[in-house]
């Protein structure tokens, strides 16, 4: 056993699929398979039972995942400490972003990191905020951009900014008759005035689908809405299509000519975006150093 095979089973039991497995560690699909058979003869037991949707862990092969998950957490903490006596010559953080909000935040802030510390690699891993609490919680990750607030995250926190929560809407979009326009150019909607019209909602185990099916409820309103198991960015694509009205962040903006981003109410929906890690009292210098440059980019207020 070495630490490479148990970021195979690691990686299989993530993906819940040998073919997505294997595309992630780069290797042939066939090859990965192999290994699996002949690691599971090895222990004389199953760590995965297969399913028409992929794999998932039988009971003997979560216990063994969960102390494999510990073994390469401790020793991935083990070389951060090696790195930092080394002063950042080396080193990788595994960091923990939304694929939505990261494909717009994110390369600003790996392009200004790695021009100072070119030799400590960020891997990123793609979730939604929800999952991302969860391995953050389980040590798996060194920092993560979560939103809150959340009922359950009790991890350690870093207020990093605030981001809005808009409506997409086409300017031929007949939403755009009930727009109240404020000094300033701010322009927002009542979610009432809203309401009358059909939105495209997000799955509702989503930050922002949850956010959303929240604001209606408080209202008393059972929103007209379709397709309500998309993507946020397939679904603000539509919405600047005209197709029906959708939410997204303000960090988050496809600038379009044809497209307005409305507030919800006068006074907005609004989140905070936190920097999240681990329990305990150790960090990295490679990690305290990408959180440095998260803030010197996104600074307090509504950054974005």
């Amino acid at each position: 056993m070495d630490l490479k095979e148990l970021n195979y089973i690691v990686t299989i039991a993530d993906e819940g699929s040998i073919s997505h497995a294997a595309e992630k560690l780069y290797m042939a699909q066939s090859s990965l398979s192999q290994f699996l058979h002949l690691y599971e003869a090895e222990l004389g037991t199953p760590l995965f039972m297969r399913t028409s949707r992929g794999v998932r862990p039988t009971a003997s092969g979560a216990v063994f995942i969960a102390h494999a998950r510990q073994i390469l957490l401790h020793y991935r903490r083990a070389q951060s400490e090696v790195w930092d006596i080394e002063e950042l010559k080396g080193g990788q953080i595994e960091l923990g972003i939304s694929t939505f909000r990261g494909t717009y935040i994110l390369p600003r802030v790996l392009k200004k990191f790695h021009e100072r510390y070119p030799d400590v690699h960020v891997e990123i891993t793609e979730k939604d905020s929800i999952y991302l609490e969860e391995m953050i919680s389980e040590g798996l990750l060194d920092m993560a951009l979560i939103a809150l607030p959340s009922l359950k995250f009790k991890n350690p926190t870093d207020f990093l900014t605030r981001d809005e929560i808009l409506i997409v809407a086409e300017k031929g979009h007949p939403v755009m008759n009930h727009v109240r326009r404020e000094p300033g150019g701010r322009s927002w909607v009542s979610l009432e005035d809203a309401a009358a019209y059909e939105f495209i909602l997000g799955a509702p185990e989503t930050i922002l689908g949850a956010i959303a099916r929240r604001e209606f409820s408080r209202l008393g309103i059972e929103p007209f809405a379709r397709n309500t198991n998309i993507t946020a960015p397939f679904a603000a694509a539509m919405a600047r299509e005209g197709v029906a009205l959708a939410f997204t962040y303000h960090s988050c903006l496809v600038h379009d000519d044809h497209v307005e981003y409305l507030s919800v109410g006068k006074d907005g929906v609004f989140l905070e975006l936190n920097l999240a890690y681990p329990g305990g009292e150790y960090r990295s210098k490679a990690t305290r150093a990408l959180a440095r440059v998260f803030h010197e980019l996104y600074r307090g207020g509504n950054g974005m």
